[in-house]
């Protein structure tokens, strides 16, 4: 088992390890990602193995969570109980859980509706809340209330008092709304997947579009994976150096939270 004297490093090993230059690994322990350095006599920052694994902590999180959660994260399990430390962490994976329950509507959406170029179409081919609601069956209160939702929102026509009037676009978006209300999708599913539908013209720019943000999912997914992992380490070497840090020779770390 290493002791506390071979876990010692640089601030070049941790940038190296990590990926990171010398000034972001100071930035990293200025914003309390990295636990407080230990110093020589002479000023030296002196690192160990926790300050390493801290930093691959850190880059992992942000790519699973953001750089802005990340270092609330890492700020929590080094000053912070562990429980809400972890908590956090849950948070994370909660939210990417979210957005692929998501994801998995728009994949299912993308299934039910056929979508058609509008490149094409002459302003002349807007029409009216009226012809609208007739076009598709239904009242003209339902499309005032997927206004309301954000769902189909129409331009206003100001030499008519601001009456609604729904060129192509929104045409478009009423019909693929329309549609999926009747699969089954309620008001809440269709505000997240329709910035989904709504910007692509073609199927296949769809489901590109789609593939792409599943391959997103699962490479953050992926990195909080390995942050979990490298968290796992943070916490047993912050307990470790609790216990031992009166044999340290560089004398104890300005702050402590692990462990505690």
């Amino acid at each position: 088992m290493s002791n506390l004297k071979s876990q010692v490093k640089r601030t070049v090993d941790i940038a190296r390890g990590a990926g990171y230059s010398v000034q972001q690994v100071r930035n990293l322990e200025r914003d309390g990602v990295l636990p407080p350095a230990a110093r020589t006599a002479t000023g030296h920052r002196i690192y160990g193995d926790i300050h390493q694994h801290s930093a691959l902590a850190y880059r992992a999180l942000a790519a699973g969570a953001g750089p802005i959660e990340a270092k609330r994260i890492l700020r929590a399990f080094h000053h912070g109980p562990i429980p809400e430390a972890l908590a956090l962490l849950d948070a994370a994976h909660a939210r990417l859980h979210t957005e692929r329950v998501e994801l998995g509507h728009a994949k299912q959406a993308a299934a039910l509706i056929s979508l058609e170029p509008i490149d094409d179409v002459r302003g002349s081919d807007s029409m009216s809340i009226a012809e609208l609601a007739d076009a598709l069956g239904i009242r003209t209160s339902t499309l005032r209330h997927w206004d309301a939702e954000g769902l189909v929102i129409p331009e206003r026509d100001e030499t008519h008092q601001g009456a609604r009037y729904y060129p192509p676009s929104q045409v478009r978006d009423a019909r693929i709304v329309h549609q999926l209300r009747k699969a089954g999708y309620r008001i809440a599913h269709l505000r997240a997947v329709m910035p989904e539908l709504r910007s692509a013209h073609r199927s296949e720019d769809l489901h590109a579009a789609l593939a792409a943000r599943d391959a997103g999912l699962t490479a953050r997914a992926t990195a909080l994976l390995d942050a979990a992992a490298e968290l796992r380490i943070v916490i047993s070497l912050g307990t470790k150096n609790d216990s031992t840090q009166e044999d340290s020779p560089f004398g104890p770390p300005r702050q402590r939270g692990l462990g505690r």
